[in-house]
């Protein structure tokens, strides 16, 4: 049964994995369609790839799973909203991939033979991921009898027993990793580099060119001697054309907010509760009790070394203090806190120790301890430690190597398995229970020895009252109130507030700058027209927002009035151009051009194509190119760059020595080339299979 564990524990990774490496560069935002079509749909679409439905409730199920697995490797028992969405897009992709996968690999008729399948799992050259669960460490290969033992408990298990259910999906997960490979290799095996390819490329990492140029910054002119035309716009918008095509629709809106976090008065009040409870917290006798019963943060109590009492002033204090003091209150991450010192002692640094886990949940508490005290007696007896912990411990990760647990410190495991383990001495066998089940532990192995505290710790967070609560929301209702269509800006400024912006937000975002969890306020958006205002007060953290909706970009190709504003100070540079072309126009020779214009000739040396910077300016791709496509000493025409207007002259090449190694470079250009087309594949493939993201209507 201990594929049981290793899938849960690995779950995420082997999901990602069986996708196939491939699809590890697909990652993108999906086709947002918005309004009536989206809600129009029927409930259960998610979206389409090439026609094909994903049903959203096998989606949950994923997204369910992938947030479970995310829980228990980080240790979060709630995921913030960042964390949500994240796990809710690489979800998604997964889901995109695999439909776009699936569809190519039926149409070119790429299988696994049954043949392939057991090699896999036992062949010369099994897969990575059957090596890392039923492999030996000191040989990198697998341990054949690790993997015979395997078999034989599935075997042995009903054929509705989870450990057969959870090994399928194994195998698929492997089968499908297959299958990508395979549709992979099949399309790089396409790709080819020949041997000018290798010449081009050498060249352009290590041909040398020698130029001057003179050069007027766009900033020599003031924009406030600029005047743009609806022409300029044009002429640029039509010139750039290809850049403003939008693959979502997107939309923009201005927002204030009333600020309900706790005042001063209220951060007193929680500070008088909190000193109140100091002398019944100074005389009391059960410091569990009295902190589950106060304490909003119930925090188990435990030993801890120095450094792990999560705040330094009670590193300083409570390590040296007698037993029983009480310090505070004090202020610490947001609450106003007492804590007790309960115990000191000085305690192992860490400690070796095996354990036989048996299920109480499954046969209960009372059964479940005698069954450990009965293991225990026959350790006693002079039964074998390990052969038990195989026969008899659920938690099969440990039980396969004879229940160890490796070697450990402080804060890897529950309070009540490491007072235990901890607070004994090497050799002894503890019946322990704790959430997981009734552990039988044999203590094998303590080093070192270091003080340790039990702190007791009793926290009261600082919260808004209802008084400042409702203080601000009355003043975001007269807000809210008193708006028409055109007075928004005039509102806030007469309440004094900064009006803040919101650009460009997708229909699935839940987080803005400065906010958490702003769905709510995102679905009235892509339901607002432009120069709608929200038609509530919506409350966001501490914050009470009210937006008015002031721009929607649509997907695909955008209007120029819906990107002017992005475009203008490149449209201002590009009229500029016009004004610094005549100044440097009208000279024989470079000196001539440069004494004219009012600047200086600049030399500069050992440029490569490859790297197309100007040293002390910046990227200059059209001037680099004009340099490199030129004949010695003859002065270019005036070149429009991104820094500014530039004329050149180029003084002479330096041209590499013979490519010594073509095959080795063509190898370099070919292992760039394979990085970049697993993308650039499935890129292809997505735009051609017409996604559909209805996504925002569930979420």
């Amino acid at each position: 049964m201990g594929i049981m564990t290793y899938l849960r524990e690995r779950m995420g990774r082997i999901v990602a994995f069986g996708i196939g490496f491939a699809l590890l560069a697909f990652v993108g935002e999906e086709a947002i369609r918005q309004g009536n079509s989206i809600f129009g749909s029927d409930r259960n679409t998610l979206g389409e790839v090439a026609g094909e439905k994903i049903a959203y409730d096998e989606y949950s199920k994923r997204l369910e799973a992938s947030e479970a697995q995310f829980k228990q490797q980080s240790g979060q028992a709630n995921l913030n909203a960042q964390f949500t969405a994240y796990i809710q897009e690489n979800v998604w992709n997964q889901e995109v991939s695999q439909a776009i996968l699936n569809k190519e690999i039926e149409k070119l008729g790429i299988v696994v033979s049954s043949d392939e399948g057991a090699a896999m799992i036992n062949g010369n050259n099994p897969d990575p991921q059957v090596v890392q669960y039923f492999g030996d460490p000191a040989t990198g290969k697998v341990d054949q009898a690790k993997l015979n033992n395997f078999k034989a408990n599935l075997n042995a298990s009903k054929p509705d027993a989870d450990i057969r259910v959870q090994w399928k999906q194994f195998i698929q997960q492997l089968t499908e990793n297959k299958l990508a490979q395979k549709y992979t290799t099949l399309v790089t095996n396409g790709l080819y580099v020949n041997a000018l390819d290798a010449k081009d490329d050498y060249e352009a990492k290590n041909k040398l060119s020698n130029f001057k140029y003179a050069t007027l910054d766009y900033a020599s002119i003031p924009d406030n001697k600029v005047t743009l035309t609806d022409d300029d716009y044009k002429t640029y918008y039509d010139e750039h054309l290809s850049e403003f095509n939008n693959k979502q629709e997107l939309r923009s809106f201005d927002y204030v907010s009333f600020n309900a976090a706790p005042s001063k008065e209220d951060s007193t009040a929680i500070k008088d509760q909190v000193e109140k409870l100091l002398p019944s917290f100074k005389s009391s006798t059960n410091d569990s009790l009295f902190v589950q019963v106060n304490a909003e943060t119930k925090t188990p109590i435990a030993y801890k070394r120095k450094g792990q009492l999560g705040d330094p002033k009670l590193d300083t204090v409570m390590f040296g203090a007698a037993k029983g003091f009480v310090y505070g209150p004090y202020f610490s991450q947001g609450s106003y806190k007492l804590a007790k010192l309960v115990d000191s002692r000085v305690s192992p640094d860490s400690v070796k120790a095996r354990h036989i886990l048996i299920d109480a949940s499954r046969i209960g508490e009372k059964k479940a301890l005698a069954q450990a005290d009965s293991l225990k007696k026959l350790i006693e007896g002079g039964k074998s430690f390990a052969d038990l912990a195989k026969m008899y411990s659920i938690d099969k990760s440990s039980g396969e190597k004879g229940g160890d647990l490796g070697t450990f410190g402080r804060g890897a495991m529950v309070p009540a398995f490491e007072d235990a383990v901890f607070n004994s001495k090497k050799g002894d066998l503890k019946i322990v229970t704790s959430q997981y089940g009734v552990h039988l532990v044999q203590i094998e192995d303590q080093k070192g020895s270091s003080p340790v505290v039990k702190v007791a710790v009793v926290d009261k967070p600082i919260t808004a009252s209802a008084k400042t609560q409702s203080v601000a929301y009355s003043k975001a209702q007269a807000f809210l109130a008193a708006l028409t269509k055109d007075n928004f800006d005039a509102e806030a400024k007469k309440a004094g507030l900064v009006k803040k912006t919101a650009p460009d937000v997708n229909a699935l975002a839940s987080t803005l700058p400065g906010l958490e969890n702003t769905r709510e306020v995102v679905r009235w958006a892509f339901k607002a027209k432009t120069g709608d205002f929200g038609d509530q007060v919506y409350v966001i953290g501490d914050q009470y927002v009210i937006p008015i909706l002031t721009a929607i970009k649509p997907k695909g190709t955008l209007s120029l009035d819906l990107v002017k504003k992005q475009i203008e100070p490149a449209v201002r540079n590009h009229v500029k151009a016009k004004q610094l072309i005549e100044k440097l126009s009208g000279g024989s020779s470079i000196d001539q051009v440069a004494q004219k214009a009012g600047t200086k000739v600049v030399p500069v040396q050992n440029v490569v194509f490859a790297n197309p910077v100007i040293p002390g300016l910046s990227l200059e791709y059209k001037v680099i190119g004009t340099v490199f496509g030129s004949q010695p000493n003859k002065l270019s025409k005036p070149i429009e760059g991104q820094h500014g207007v530039y004329v050149v002259v180029l003084d002479n090449f330096i041209n590499p020595a013979p490519l010594a190694n073509a095959i080795r470079e063509r190898e370099q250009i070919a292992q760039s080339l394979l990085q970049r087309s697993q993308g650039q594949v499935f890129e292809a493939l997505k735009d051609k299979a017409n996604v559909k993201d209805y996504r925002a209507k569930f979420m």
